[in-house]
């Protein structure tokens, strides 16, 4: 779908069901405290399999979008985004996304959001994009600031991660801009 840096992003497909599984066991950690659900549902092979299929058919239904981040050779899954919470009468969503270990802090990520905020404008058709993202989360702050996104509020208690208490999270938007 699109192309940078010797990576791709694409819609998930079902042949990446291996691929997910392996990338979520290796990065468990990262993951277990903002993607518990993702983490539990892509746990073997069986269950990253059913989670594919059903990742799938949202993403036929226009009703959440999934995309793979994977470096062209040797095809490694690297990351992933997710267009999620679409609100089809505001035409509104919400980005999060996770990278792998070896892959933070070279720019991937940042670069990716930007191409699917300007596929999620075009071909969606949405008018505002959000990120809701911890404050001490550092990296994933500042791509928010780095693909234009302005801090509008803190959010009160709004994420509660597994054995924790709940968590304050920032709300950056993006707006389409308008065309004259």
């Amino acid at each position: 779908m699109l192309s940078f840096n010797g990576y791709h992003i694409e819609p998930i497909q079902l042949q990446d069901a291996w691929n997910l599984c392996n990338f979520i066991t290796a990065n468990e950690d990262r993951l277990k405290r903002y993607f518990p659900k993702t983490l539990a549902q892509n746990l073997t092979p069986d269950l990253s399999k059913f989670f594919v299929e059903k990742k799938v058919k949202q993403f036929s239904l226009k009703e959440e979008f999934l995309f793979t981040i994977k470096e062209k050779v040797p095809k490694e899954l690297v990351g992933l985004i997710y267009i999620k919470e679409l609100d089809w009468d505001k035409k509104q969503g919400e980005f999060a996304y996770c990278i792998g270990y070896p892959f933070e802090g070279e720019g991937i990520m940042t670069k990716a959001i930007s191409y699917l905020s300007d596929f999620a404008f075009s071909d969606l058709n949405l008018k505002t994009l959000q990120i809701i993202v911890h404050k001490d989360n550092i990296a994933s702050v500042r791509v928010a600031e780095n693909c234009n996104f302005t801090w509008i509020k803190t959010l009160k208690n709004e994420y509660t991660p597994p054995g924790e208490a709940s968590l304050n999270m920032e709300l950056y938007e993006l707006y389409k801009e308008i065309e004259h």
